[in-house]
């Protein structure tokens, strides 16, 4: 894509961005606006307006902004921002918001049922590998419901989202695992990873491939939901620990009837709960995240800088043993997880700033931190043979090198002025696939390759 497309494409994203903090509007109203821009943008261009003269008339021929516009206006009219005309309606509630309301309760309490009706037929917390399989599947398939049911998705896209999560029930459930095996564990571990882009499906309406700004809209709703999650899960932990307190004074011991039920159905709950006050709150969630990324960001840049410059002094690599292997591996998605927010919480037409070079640092330094586990990971392998662990460790390495050599290279072009900030964001987006994909094989093949040891 040449230049004049890339520039192009931060401004839709800037606009974009800025509707999405209107309390007023609805992610589906902003995907149905930008739909309507890049219509008439591009049939501007056909009739052969420049890019920009293309996108500030399209802008102004939408007419429903009124307010909104005004004020994006006036806090942007050194970039032309003038144009932009109507208001957006009140935000009061009304039956579609008190419709939603009640489905959302209703998906959240068949969540927290979900988790529980195992119990009818012999499976209990903590005995065998049953929950661990299956956590994913209580709740992730109601939450896609819920994106779907809020996107309008036709029957045809919602029966193509319910095939795997099908698919992935039959296959942790029939699989003969050896319980307490390598793949089994891997198994857990990646299910949800490789569902989660289903519910991405979902939240994007659909339309994945052709929709780049609803794929960065998916990366801060992941990122908001889990700060969500985080806060419902502290205050969740407060309240079970007030009702354990509180019985107690009167004599009553009621400790595992609350790690029975308020524990694992609250937390499915949760998660349909949070997903909704991301919907509807996304201006509140939105001064929050950016806020603990460049927090995140400068610390961890420091602590990797630091551990290779310790490596680089001591002369000694990774230590081969597995649980380190295993704290280093966390340690670099942490670091892309912050990449990845960083990329999406920011205005892609601002200029290269200092935070922008410390990301840079954190980049880079996590790429050679991530050579330095796959040196260490092929030297067990050499070693030891091949395993589930060390296969799935290989393979998760080499998709989070892949990411973080063209990430490194698109940021050192952005940072010295000769790309621009778009790139890196068409980047990230478009790799989010081979995440859910690699998840994927380590479910349903590892088991079959490795005989389910």
């Amino acid at each position: 894509m040449n230049e004049l497309t890339d520039a192009l494409e931060a401004q839709i994203a800037r606009w974009r961005t800025w509707l999405r903090r209107q309390p007023a509007l609805r992610p589906a109203d902003v995907d149905e606006l930008e739909g309507h821009l890049r219509d008439q943008i591009a049939a501007l261009l056909e009739a052969g307006l420049a890019a920009d003269e293309a996108f500030l008339v399209a802008v102004k021929r939408m007419g429903r902004l009124d307010a909104v516009s005004r004020e994006f206006a006036r806090e942007h009219s050194d970039r032309l921002w003038k144009q932009l005309v109507a208001a957006p309606d009140d935000d009061a509630p009304g039956p579609a918001a008190r419709t939603e309301t009640f489905v959302v309760l209703g998906l959240a309490v068949a969540a927290a049922l979900a988790v529980q009706l195992p119990r009818l037929f012999g499976h209990q917390f903590g005995e065998g590998a049953f929950y661990a399989l299956n956590a994913s599947l209580f709740v992730l398939p109601l939450l896609t419901a819920y994106l779907a049911w809020k996107r309008g998705l036709d029957r045809a896209r919602c029966a193509w989202l319910a095939a795997p999560f099908a698919a992935a029930a039959v296959a942790v459930n029939a699989f003969p695992f050896t319980p307490g095996g390598h793949t089994e564990v891997l198994a857990a571990i990646h299910l949800p990873i490789a569902l989660w882009l289903a519910v991405g499906f979902a939240y994007v309406g659909g339309n994945w491939w052709g929709n780049v700004g609803g794929r960065m809209d998916f990366v801060r709703f992941s990122g908001e939901l889990f700060i969500y999650f985080v806060l419902m899960a502290l205050g969740g932990g407060v309240l079970t620990a007030f009702t354990i307190i509180s019985f107690e004074a009167i004599g009553l011991d009621v400790e595992g009837s609350a790690q029975l039920w308020i524990l694992p159905s609250g937390a499915m709950g949760a998660i349909v709960v949070g997903a909704w006050l991301v919907e509807k709150k996304q201006s509140v969630v939105e001064n929050m995240a950016p806020v603990l990324t460049r927090i995140f960001t400068p610390l961890f840049a420091a602590l990797l800088v630091a551990l290779l410059a310790a490596m680089a002094w001591t002369r000694s690599g990774v230590g081969l043993e597995r649980e380190v292997l295993i704290a280093f591996d966390l340690l670099l998605a942490i670091v892309l997880g912050l990449l990845l927010y960083a990329v999406s919480a920011r205005d892609p037409l601002a200029p290269p700033d200092l935070f922008d070079r410390i990301l840079l640092v954190l980049v880079v330094s996590a790429l050679i931190a991530d050579g330095v586990a796959l040196a260490a990971i092929l030297t067990r392998i050499s070693e030891f043979g091949f395993s589930p662990n060390r296969v799935a460790a290989l393979g998760e390495n080499l998709v989070l090198l892949g990411n973080l050599a063209w990430s490194a290279w698109l940021y050192i072009r952005f940072v010295s002025g000769r790309g621009p900030f778009a790139a890196l964001e068409r980047w990230q987006t478009a790799y989010l696939p081979v995440y859910a994909v690699w998840a994927g094989f380590v479910v349903l093949a590892f088991p079959l390759l490795f005989r389910f040891a």
